[in-house]
């Protein structure tokens, strides 16, 4: 089994306003063949609460404007550290930074395809790493 053409279309749209947010590495997974209750999760993640806020905000309105999705259910919004839309198709996880690199979602669920995207989302990837080694430089900058 395989994501449907609906999951794929809105994991490419999720995937594009996530870009337009400026969020980093985002990348989809095709879990229908390990899990019977969605298709296909998109990961994204950004360097602070406020925007990972931002993007989950642009992929909800942008979704529900275009393709006429909402999510069944939206989790985690009182920290704005790991906020999940459940699409029932899709699962989105925008997670902070700090979140990303300790829960590696990745590592799960590498054995499953991932998903083509666009080309403004594939070019997020190892924007985290590049944020936090320019933070890290302007954070001794001002020692």
């Amino acid at each position: 089994m395989t994501a449907t053409d609906r999951s794929i279309e809105l994991i490419n749209a999720a995937a594009q306003a996530a870009a337009d947010r400026l969020a980093h590495d985002i990348i989809a997974y095709d879990v229908s063949d390990v899990l019977s209750i969605t298709d296909a999760f998109l990961l994204a993640s950004a360097p602070n609460d406020r925007q990972v806020k931002s993007i989950v905000d642009e992929i909800e309105e942008r979704l529900n404007k275009e393709l006429g999705a909402k999510p069944v259910r939206r989790e985690g919004d009182r920290d704005a550290r790991w906020i999940l839309l459940d699409y029932v198709d899709i699962v989105v996880h925008v997670q902070h930074s700090e979140e990303r690199v300790f829960y590696a979602l990745e590592r799960l669920w590498k054995d499953c395809p991932e998903l083509p995207l666009p080309e403004d989302a594939l070019k997020t990837r190892g924007k985290a790493e590049e944020h936090a080694r320019l933070s890290g430089a302007a954070d001794g900058e001002l020692s």
